[in-house]
């Protein structure tokens, strides 16, 4: 089981709502550093460990820059990604660049920064070299295919669109070899929100049998294997959470088996997960606005999937609280909606909640990845501002809400727009 508590207290969060309107999002930053601080602890023994945060998680500076003091780099798939991390002091080798259908502009910022590039198709050695030539270190994604039957969010290895197979792989190398490159990794990402332990053991032992292979046929010996992300929270509070120790450890025992025997000892270990370390520590908090009664019951928020769309996108469960009403009895059934004209526009559907009366303050946890960072402006619905419960127990706005001016600056309307919210 696994406690879902939120760590501000009634009187503290209607201060901050007096100050900062719901909807928002708000993150522990205590929290944050504390588990990454397990996670990378869970890793110690390997060489040279570094945890690239994957910036699509969670795009803010400010969490970026948390997550740096603590000794995090970070993933990319975009410039803005990379201007994010530059913006938040991170640089050189701390970056990776995951490339997926990368434009030009994307390697040259890469290659200006000195960040690692790792290509997801043999094509792309050729588009890299003319474009931006190649950095110091190059890496190539792996896309095992059959081998691993992938799950919902990810898809099947042999339906997606990303990496290398095994035998691209090794002709990749050596093309590059052959264009002067010398300094290699291999990386993988065949695992989403997975919550079983083993799953991240099977992932090693392929990559390490992979690594040892690519040493034998081409005399290469990688720097760097990354094991990708993938690892999941228990968004259900019946579920258990990942013991990241036992995957640490049991991870330890394949590189001693496979690796060190293969001459590859000092092959560093690297990670992208983002899920894990921001997901549990992040809330959307909102207010509800209606109650419905028609075939069923609805309470209807101040946010909408705008404001968080996985459950309208993959059906997910977030659990949620009625500030005020934690012990109270779950004796009501409703679906938790938002004001998007889309049916599917539901936090929840058929939950079981205390009753909620009109201006309750609402509490949907899990949201501190692919939370705000999913976020769009379909329907003309605005972004909410994103906000960092310090260390201190203060409160900062790292992100303000968008405005209708937000909104209209990209249009260019001859008499122009009435802006007055701007």
């Amino acid at each position: 089981m696994t406690e879902k508590v939120f760590p501000i207290s009634r009187e503290r969060l209607e201060e901050i709502i007096e100050q900062y309107p719901t909807p928002f999002h708000i993150y522990d930053e205590k929290a944050i550093r504390e588990n990454f601080r397990r996670f990378k602890r869970a890793f110690s023994w390997a060489p040279n460990f570094t945890e690239h945060f994957a910036v699509k998680a969670a795009p803010n500076p400010r969490l970026l820059q948390i997550l740096h003091e603590e000794g995090a780099g970070t993933d990319c798939s975009s410039i803005a990604e990379l201007l994010l991390s530059e913006a938040a002091g991170i640089k050189g080798e701390e970056i990776m660049l995951t490339s997926n259908d990368t434009p030009a502009e994307e390697f040259q910022k890469a290659r200006e920064l000195g960040a690692i590039i790792n290509l997801d198709d043999i094509s792309h050695i050729d588009y890299l070299e003319k474009c931006a030539g190649f950095p110091d270190c190059l890496s190539f994604r792996y896309n095992p295919g059959p081998l691993i039957e992938g799950n919902d969010i990810i898809g099947k290895p042999t339906e997606a669109k990303y990496g290398l197979t095994h035998h691209q792989i090794f002709d990749a190398y050596k093309i590059a070899r052959e264009k002067g490159v010398k300094r290699f990794g291999l990386h993988t990402m065949v695992i989403s929100s997975e919550l079983r332990n083993e799953a991240f053991l099977f992932t090693a032992e392929l990559m390490f049998n992979l690594a040892v292979e690519i040493k034998k046929r081409l005399g290469i010996s990688l720097e760097f294997v990354n094991l990708g992300g993938g690892f999941g929270i228990p968004y259900r509070p019946e579920e258990e959470a990942i013991d990241v120790e036992r995957v640490g450890s049991g991870i330890e025992a394949l590189y001693k088996k496979i690796i060190e025997p293969a001459g590859l000892a000092g092959l560093a270990i690297k990670a992208e997960s983002g899920r894990y370390i921001t997901g549990p520590y992040g809330w959307l908090v909102t207010t509800a606005l209606h109650e419905k009664k028609t075939y069923k019951d609805y309470i209807g928020l101040d946010a909408c999937m705008a404001n968080l769309m996985r459950p309208a996108l993959y059906g997910a469960y977030h659990h949620i609280t009625v500030v005020g009403k934690e012990d109270a009895f779950c004796d009501h059934i409703y679906d938790i909606t938002g004001s998007l004209c889309e049916n599917n526009d539901k936090f929840a559907i058929d939950r079981k909640l205390p009753k909620i009366d009109i201006g309750d303050r609402i509490v949907i946890h899990d949201t501190g990845a692919h939370g705000h960072a999913m976020g769009f402006n379909y329907n003309g619905k605005l972004r909410s501002a994103e906000l960092l419960l310090r260390e201190d127990g203060s409160v900062e706005l790292i992100r303000r809400a968008e405005t209708l001016g937000d909104y209209f600056a990209t249009l260019d309307i001859p008499g122009g727009l009435m802006k007055p919210h701007a």
